[in-house]
């Protein structure tokens, strides 16, 4: 079943603002962990040309170098 491109908008949309929304409680260490990681994992899986492993491991390496950042601030 395929949905209409509208449906998938708006459903990525709303995807979207409940992810955002979660993070509104959250210390700024924790942001820049999230943030590291997030970022990590793209760039992991683009220099390893969209490796399951690079990603995973640029998201922990992220997610490491964001925290040690949110703990220095």
């Amino acid at each position: 079943m395929k949905l209409p491109m509208k449906a998938t908008l708006w459903t990525l949309t709303a995807a979207a603002l409940f992810t955002l929304g979660g993070c509104a409680g959250m210390s700024t260490r924790d942001r820049n962990t999230i943030t590291g990681a997030a970022v990590g994992a793209a760039a992991g899986s683009i220099l390893t040309g969209g490796s399951p492993i690079g990603a995973v491991g640029g998201g922990v390496v992220g997610g490491v170098i964001g925290n040690e950042v949110g703990r220095r601030r």
